[in-house]
């Protein structure tokens, strides 16, 4: 266990039970973690009382924070601050400059899995890709958990190549053979489809960009995304818009919004058309 001693107990005594972003900052005033919370003072606490980030905790000094009017506010931001401020202890949510997908295309009414960069395919085509990955490796590695989930043919995925023995697979017995004729190759592409089925990328819904809105006791908050793009937030407390300064998609953004959109749309998301 770290002792706060360090960190003035003023500073936590203040930190609010509310949702937002924290930032531990050490002897400069560069962050140190950049973490959210829907609760910001309990969450700092279980880092200074507990065993996680020891080694950041006994470098901080001070610890700021940003209250959200929600937790989907609380998500946006540190995602923007952490790739904005490279945090020493963040090593999630870093900037990638290439996405990977699964592109299942149809050939004589068979499914043949290839890889695809962000290069190859814009945004607004997304039929018939599954998955959004940070490396090729990343999509290999999951074509094979895949593989041996679903008993899935490793040749027919591309992940080696076919004698005319089949796959290696199918002769230890984890392959059911579609690859060598002793399987109905519709029932292998049926299985591949159920395995890929909730890496589906989603089409972006609406017709132009809308309003997610938060709301907490009298504090408003409406994020604008458009196509997958977070592009600010307005916030009745300031009453003006903050604009975020990266349009491009964002794989991270599209991770924290694909549910609130996709599956949860209520009356908390206005289209503006």
């Amino acid at each position: 266990m770290i002792d706060s001693h360090h960190i003035d107990p003023n500073v936590i005594a203040q930190l609010p039970h509310a949702p937002g972003v924290y930032i531990f900052r050490g002897a400069t005033a560069l962050p140190l973690y950049i973490g959210k919370s829907m609760n910001i003072r309990n969450r700092v606490l279980s880092h200074i009382r507990g065993d996680e980030k020891t080694r950041m905790v006994a470098q901080a000094r001070h610890v700021d924070h940003i209250e959200t009017a929600g937790d989907i506010g609380a998500q946006l931001l540190e995602a923007r601050l952490i790739k904005e401020h490279k945090p020493l202890y963040n090593i999630r949510l870093r900037h990638v400059k290439k996405l990977y997908s699964i592109r299942l295309s149809p050939k004589v009414d068979h499914l043949f899995p290839s890889v695809v960069s962000s290069q190859d395919v814009t945004l607004g085509e997304t039929d018939g890709l599954y998955g959004l990955f940070r490396s090729a490796s990343a999509v290999r590695n999951k074509l094979e958990e895949l593989a041996e989930s679903h008993q899935l043919c490793h040749g027919l995925l591309g992940l080696e190549k076919i004698d005319k023995r089949g796959c290696f697979g199918f002769q230890i017995n984890k392959c059911l053979g579609a690859c060598a004729g002793h399987e109905d190759r519709k029932l292998h592409d049926d299985r591949l489809m159920a395995g890929v089925a909730e890496l589906k990328i989603h089409i972006w819904p609406f017709d132009g960009a809308v309003d997610l809105v938060e709301r907490r006791e009298d504090w408003t908050q409406r994020h604008r995304i458009d196509q997958w793009r977070y592009l600010g937030t307005w916030c009745s407390r300031e009453n003006r818009f903050n604009p975020c300064l990266e349009k491009g998609f964002d794989l991270d953004t599209y991770k924290i919004l694909v549910k609130p959109i996709m599956f949860n749309p209520d009356e908390n998301i206005i289209e503006l058309g």
